[in-house]
Parts: structure tokens; sequence; C-alpha cells
């Protein structure tokens, strides 16, 4: 369509996207960016307007009594942008709606539509990747605003906060303060409750097998026990998870410890022969391009990253034009893409790699939706990896959508599936059977270029083919050594993100786009936490999962919350009226409002603040300061008394066994055993257990010293092997280990954040690094601290700073310049401060990133925080008379009892509905 001469405004999401896409635009098109959502439902109680204040649905910031409607704010931090784009709008012939394609764009453009109140033609403009083509399409295809989409999302923020906004109060009431419960965050979190309970009631087995390694015309192979007598051998799935024995009506044989060593020395010098050999032809198919899921599964496997992580770097590469829309569900590509890849192909590859007709993938996903294209390289041609300038994470990602994208035009991988069977004899024990197996790749075909689950496709094809030498039945190889081998059956394993985001979306529990913020709120509200890339639930977690299932078994229930989320898609297509649904889920008999109200009493906070696990000698509480254990026993007196010991937080319900339970209480009873006595001061030096785990003590807390020096142990450090020559170490950091090279001294030292070494630079300067893990801050040198002080600082998100604008005079810390999701900042301790339009990496000084940083420090948003050092400091202003302070938060109010026995509630910090 063609526009009229004149100012035409667009609007996006982020700065990144504004300058990317305003390459891309004729003249006359101005584009802002919303910086996001600019309206939502209110977070507290300043921002609740004074007309609602005394609502009783306030709190909620929904008017449930009035269909439900929604009370939408513009968040202070948000109304300088309102404002700005508002002006943006004045003189402008047109107004394009340029947020991203989805529920979550849809709904930014339709509140950037109620508050801007365009007297212009509005129109919406979508594209799924940010290319000089795919934008000259999306103005040649604008259309109106979706209003099922807008409803779809709009009932989706609705049911969160409801959900939210009535379980969190109970949880408070019932468990502790400050928990959340929310729609999907729930039942995630109950699937890790879940698997750990099947870790603690496994019961591990232990069988006995036999290895051979076997050489024909000097070719060496290895042969596994397979049977005995012709029954077959046991194995690990032969075990009852429950028992640790084998499974009932099992028909294998469990050779025990000496029937394996006996066996082993029968057939070691028996004479062995090919009893049977098969080789069976197989194909395989390359797996389908990226998903919002599938990208989050396998950027946590091959490259480590978080769900979190991996959407952060994802919006990140869409917003710069690198990559197509990283929210989808969808494996479909377009002819366009097909045939970018097939080029790639024919070029890197080679013709024979290429499959012999392009490939187009269905969408299989539950409750699939969004339906644009998968995530790929944007553009007509594919940017190569090496050639696209980017680094880190950005590069990895890329390079792992590029492979995997150009991969599914490639030919099917053909290999040979390669067994043979050997015979010996067993002697007493019966004909003993072995077997060895094999793999020939016969054409690698896209295992050229992406093997799922692999960083290097051509290791992996080395790792993948196992060769067999050339055999045939009748053949008898030499017998070269045999190995009697015990194993121990293993519980199930614990839930990577990976694993996670895979569990949800199979059972069709959220939205792959929300997995990743899910799964940081379920880490951020310490309802797991995340070590060896496993996440491994809180006793907290425990206690809230048994609450919801004896009381509100339904909305932890898979199925339940699958049947949901299928209803919010029929909405998104119009199928289903979105208030009455609201109406059944949250009022009458059976909604929620009712069951709360009438199973509240029933809740004994004393039984859902218990979690009891089987095999201890005490059960677990949950207090105002963490978990801790409680047991009776006898007083010297011959009475009964209780004892209670704080739990480490470091350690999880799959830690806790008897043996630590009774360590932990008997410390409690009997206090602390030394380990020793200091040489230098006389002191006995005390290994303690503390809420924040354990530590170390120099004396006792006494009136003549009521604080002594305590340290924590390091990460990986085991209390049970702690020697008094590591506690004194300990105890006396912070370490001087010399001169820096520069000038100033380092020095070693462990601190909130785990250990470090710094470099005083001088006139209070101090410059810091983390050690890392192979690292000791015992016996970390001075050479090794000076190479990890000249390493690139990191900033927020773990990005390396761009470059570092020195430190402004007068000033304690450096300013440095970094490259975030919404472009170019600076930043100066924990001050960050955006670049202003027009400014680069190339033109911005340390006096201008100063005046940026003092304006961000005085506009509020930085509360708490310390004005740019250096900066010039406004007069105070006179301060007005004091008012009434408001109360902090519009959430539901958590309880305290009163001396009459009566509920008070109290302001507390926001808890935001968890999903979305």
């Amino acid at each position: 369509m063609r526009w009229s001469v004149g100012h035409t405004l667009v609007i996006v999401e982020s700065p990144t996207k504004a300058r990317t896409i305003r390459g891309f635009l004729p003249k006359d098109f101005k584009v802002e960016a919303s910086m996001g959502h600019v309206r939502d439902l209110p977070n507290n109680a300043s921002e609740i307007p004074a007309a609602h204040k005394g609502e009783k649905w306030a709190n909620l910031g929904v008017n449930t009594a009035n269909n439900f409607e929604p009370l939408y704010v513009v968040p202070k931090d948000k109304k300088i942008v309102v404002k700005e784009l508002k002006d943006a709008l004045k003189g402008a012939d047109q107004l394009l709606l340029a947020t991203d394609e989805d529920r979550e764009g849809e709904s930014i453009s339709w509140h950037l539509l109620q508050l801007l109140s365009p007297k212009v033609p509005v129109k919406r403009m979508v594209f799924h990747e940010i290319t000089k083509e795919a934008i000259g399409r999306a103005l040649e295809q604008t259309r109106e605003l979706d209003m099922e989409l807008v409803h779809a999302q709009e009932t989706r923020r609705i049911l969160d906060r409801l959900v939210g906004y009535t379980l969190s109060p109970l949880l408070w009431k019932k468990v502790a303060w400050g928990l959340s419960a929310g729609r999907v965050q729930s039942v995630a979190v109950r699937l890790l409750v879940q698997r750990e309970r099947a870790r603690r009631a496994f019961r591990s087995g232990s069988y006995w097998d036999l290895k051979a390694r076997l050489e024909q015309a000097g070719a060496g192979f290895e042969a596994k026990l397979s049977q005995l007598g012709g029954v077959k051998i046991a194995g690990g799935s032969d075990f009852d998870e429950s028992t640790g024995a084998l499974k009932a009506g099992s028909k294998v044989r469990l050779l025990s410890e000496a029937e394996a060593k006996a066996l082993q020395a029968q057939v070691q010098g028996a004479a062995w022969t090919v009893a049977e050999v098969e080789e069976k032809p197989t194909v395989r198919k390359p797996v389908p391009p990226f998903t919002t899921s599938t990208l989050q599964q396998e950027a946590n496997r091959k490259l480590r990253l978080s769900a979190r992580e991996t959407m952060r770097t994802a919006q990140g590469l869409y917003e710069r034009g690198f990559i197509t829309y990283m929210r989808t569900d969808s494996v479909h590509l377009s002819d366009q893409a097909i045939n970018a890849a097939r080029s790639c192909v024919g070029a890197k590859y080679g013709k024979d790699y290429l499959s012999p007709s392009p490939r187009q993938f269905s969408t299989k996903a539950r409750n699939a939706q969004e339906a644009h294209e998968a995530i790929r390289p944007a553009g007509e041609s594919f940017r190569d990896p090496a050639t696209t300038g980017l680094d880190g994470r950005d590069l990895a990602l890329y390079e792992l959508i590029w492979k995997r994208t150009v991969a599914s035009q490639m030919a099917d991988a053909r290999l040979t599936m390669l067994a043979v069977e050997l015979q010996a004899d067993g002697g007493a024990l019966g004909p003993a059977s072995f077997r060895a197996s094999g793999k020939r790749i016969d054409f690698a075909g896209f295992f050229r270029a992406y093997v799922e689950g692999s960083d290097d496709p051509d290791a992996a094809l080395e790792g993948q083919e196992v060769l067999l030498p050339a055999l045939k039945v009748g053949d008898r190889p030499a017998c070269k050594a045999v190995e009697a081998l015990g194993h121990q059956t293993q519980p199930p394993a614990r839930y990577s993100e990976a694993a996670l985001v895979k569990m949800l979306e199979k059972e069709g529990i959220g939205r792959p786009s929300t997995y990743a913020s899910i799964i940081g709120t379920i880490v951020d509200r310490g309802y797991a936490t995340l070590a060896g890339n496993a996440l491994t639930p809180s006793f907290t977690a425990f206690a809230v999962t048994a609450l919801l299932e004896e009381h509100f078994p339904d909305l932890v229930d898979t199925s339940f919350t699958a049947r949901m989320e299928n209803t919010l898609d029929e909405i998104s297509h119009g199928q289903v009226q979105w208030l009455p649904y609201l109406q059944s889920f949250y009022k009458g008999e059976q909604g929620l409002e009712t069951q709360v109200a009438q199973r509240e009493g029933d809740i004994d906070p004393g039984v859902s603040r218990t979690v009891e696990l089987e095999g201890l000698p005490c059960v677990v509480r949950i207090g105002r300061f963490g978990a801790y254990l409680e047991t009776k026993r006898v007083a010297d007196d011959g009475s009964e008394e209780l004892l209670k010991a704080t739990l480490p937080q470091e350690i999880t319900p799959a830690d806790l066994d008897a043996d630590k339970a009774e360590l932990i209480l008997k410390q409690k009873a009997d206090g602390p055993e030394s380990l020793g006595e200091d040489p230098e001061t006389g002191d006995l030096v005390y290994l303690l257990f503390g809420q924040y785990g354990p530590y170390v003590q120099r004396g006792q807390v006494s009136d003549e010293n009521p604080k002594p020096k305590r340290a924590s142990l390091p990460k990986g450090v085991k209390p049970e092997e702690l020697s008094l020559e590591d506690a004194l170490g300990l105890l006396r950091l912070p370490r001087q280990l010399g001169e820096h090279p520069d000038s100033g001294k380092i020095e070693a030292g462990l601190g909130r954040f785990g250990p470090y070494v710094v470099h005083h630079k001088g006139k209070g300067e101090k410059d810091y690094r983390s050690l890392k893990a192979e690292d000791d801050v015992l016996m970390v040198g001075l050479s090794r601290a000076v190479e990890l002080l000249a390493m690139p600082k990191k900033g927020r998100g773990g990005r390396t700073a761009l470059k570092d604008l020195g430190t402004p005079e007068g000033g304690d810390e450096a300013v440095q310049l970094f490259d975030g999701p919404y472009g170019l900042y600076v930043k100066q301790g924990k001050v960050n401060a955006s670049l202003p339009e027009g400014t680069t990496a190339d033109t911005i000084t340390l006096e201008l990133a100063v005046e940026l940083l003092a304006a961000k420090a005085a506009t509020g948003k930085a509360k708490g925080r310390k004005p740019a050092a250096g900066a010039a400091k406004k007069p105070a202003a006179k301060k007005p008379a004091a008012k009434k302070p408001a109360a902090k938060t519009a959430a539901p109010k958590a309880p305290t009892t009163t001396k009459t026995g009566r509920l008070r509630a109290s302001a507390v910090r926001v808890i935001r509905a968890a999903d979305s």
C-alpha cells in the first residue's frame, strides 16, 4: 500500500529493535521504543488510583464483582516513556504498532492504543524477522489489531493474578512469609518434588556381570556377558526401584560376586567361538528446526545456558536481525528459508549431502500455537557464523541455530548396526553367551552439520562409530582379558532445565515462551537450587507442594493444568468466551475464591510447616528463617523437651539422611567440638553449622568476645574433611599476596559471593575478581591473581564490558560500557544508564557517561543507590511537610497474630503472579 507523505510513527518494544528496523524504513518514518509493557496491573499500593484504594478488590487489581474488569496502571518508571511516545505522535500522519507478533506483542500494542488515543490512522505491522525484505512486506500487509489474541493474553494475565494473589497469602499464613504460588509455577515445583520423592524412596540393587577383551586378526573388541545357561543376565532395568530387589516375575539370572569371579576364571582360559553375526542397516533423519522449547533444551545441553540466558541471548539476536522471532511453537520453514538452507548445504558440504527434495516438518507439540516459522537464521541467505562478527554466547547460539536449520535440509545418515554373539564354556555354571555391539556409519549425511546433544559434529561422528573386526560364524577370537564388574542401580536423575522444559511441553503445561521466567522464579523464590545443571527442590517446596496436593489438588494436577491451557488457547481462537470461563474458575461453589475461604480454617499451620521424611530421627519444620530439625529428648531432670537445630541452607531434602540429622542435633545439644587450638591466640577453633551453611569460629561467644572471628567454608569443602590447618587459614583471611605490577597491593579473601582477589589501587579504589573453580583461596599466588585481574570484568547477566571509560575525579569505581538487551548502557557500581539516541560506543565519553549516571540516580529509579561519583550534586530541595506513609504494596496482605488473636494485615513486598 502507499503511505501518504508526512511523519509516520512506528513503535516497537526495545531500542535495539528500533535501531535495526530504522535502517529498513523510509526517511519520513520515526521509530520509538516502548521499553516493553507500558501498562499492567498494579504492583503496590502507591500505584492504585485514589478512587479505588478503598475497594476490597483493589489489592487484586481485578474487579471480580464487575466482570473481572482489570485495573491497569502506568508504572512510575514508564510514565516518562508514555509522555515521550505521546510527544512523538504529535504531528504524525499515521501510527504503526510494530510490536512482536505473538499474544504478548498484541497486548502491548493494544495497551499503547488505549494510552495514546491517536487521532490518526492506526495499523498493526507484524514480521517474524528484521530484514529489509521482511520489513518491506510488513509495510505492504498491515492489519487491524487482533482482539482475540488480546483477550487471550488478558485472560492469562488475570487468571495468573487471581491464582497468585489468592493462594500466596494462604501460603504466608500456613507455611512461611513471602512465598508465592502460580498457575504453572506450582505444577513445575510439584514435578521437581515428585522426582525427589522418587529418589528418596529409591532402593539400590547390586548385580555383577563380565566384560571380555577379545582379538581377531590383530583387531581388538569388547563383549559383555548376556546369558548364562540360556538365561538372560540381570541388568539395571530388571530391579524394582522401591525395594532394590528383582522385579516380581523377572526371568533373569542374578549373579553374585562369587559366581561372577568363578565364571571369570573359567572363561578366561576357555575357547571362544562366534555363534552368530548380524548386520542391520538403519537410517537416521534430521530433527526439525528449533522451536522455543527445543532451543532452550539444546542450549542447556550443549552450551550449558539456562532457559533465561537462552531467551535473553535469542532476543538480542532477533532484534539485531540475525535470527527470526524466537517465541514460536512451529517447526515450519518458508520456501525462502528452505532455499537458503539448501544453498548452504551445497556450498559447504556438497550436493551429495542435500536431501533429494526439500524437507518440511509438521508441529507435534500439544496446544501448538503462534503459527509462524521455526527459529532460523534471518534473511533470504543465511550468514555463515564465522562472518557475522558475533562472539561469546551470541555466536554460540547463532551457530547452534544455523547448524540445526541447515541440517534439516540435508540427506539422511545411513548406518549399519552390528551385533556378534560369542560362546564360551562356563563350566559348572553352564554355557556363557557374550555379545559385542558395533555401529558403522556408511554415509554421514546431516551428521556432518549437526548431532543432537553434541557441540562438535566431527567428534560426535567418531564417538558414534564403534567398529568391529570382520567376523563370521565359526571364527575363534583370542581372549585377552576378562573382568568381573559389580554395579549399583542408580536413582532417577533430577530434572535439568532441559528435562523440565521437555516435560512441561510434553504435558501441555504453560507456554514455551514462559518457561524461562517460570524456572527463574522457582529458583529465585527458593523452591529449588540449580547446581551442576540439576534442579534440586528445597524443604519449602516439599511443604508447599504437600499443602496444595491435599487441599487444592486440581491446581497442581498436570492434566487439569493442561486442560486449562487448552481452554486459554481456544479463547485466543475465539472458540471460548473469556468472561464465562473466568467466572466458572473463580466464582461459584467450586470456584477458587470459595475453595480458599472454605479450606483455610481446616489447614493446620503446624502440620503444613512440617516435612516428614522417611528414615529420619526427627521432623523438618519450616520456620521464619528457613528449615530446621525438631525432635524430643530427655532433659537432665528427666523431663521431655523439644530440641531444635537450624538446617544449613545448602542441605536439601535429597542430602538429609539420618547420619547428618543426628550430627546437627548432637552439635546443638552438646555444643560444637573443637578442631584444635590456634597456636597464635590459644583459642579453640570450632566447626559449626548455621543457617547459611558450615563455618569455623575462633573462640566462644562471651562478654569479653561478643563477636568471635568467623569464616564460612568455601563451596565444595566438606565439613567432615576440614583440617585445623585449613580452618586457621580461613580465619586469617584476607591474606596479602604482594604488589601489583602497576602499583598497589593485592590480597585474597572470602566474601559474600565466594573467594576473590582484590587490587587496592589507592585512594580507596578497588578492583575485584572472583576466583575460578580450580583456584584455592588459601593457595592462590600473586601471578595467578594478576592474571585474573587482567581479565575483562563482567557486567550484569555475565556480560563483558565493551570499554572501560575510566574513573571520574573523586570516584571510587570505574565507569564501563556494556551492550545489553535494550542497547548500549554505561555502568558504575550498581547504577546503569542507557545511552541516548545517536550516541555510539565510539562517541561516548567519560564526561557524558557521568552526566547520564547522575541523571539516572536522581530520577529515583535507583533508590538507595549512590549517584555517580564525580558528578555535580544538585542542591537539596526543601523538604515538604511530612505525609502519612502509603502502604507499600497492593499484594494480598499477609497476617500476623495480635494479642487478641485477630489477624492484622501488614504491608509487604510484592508477590507477583508467577506465570504468564
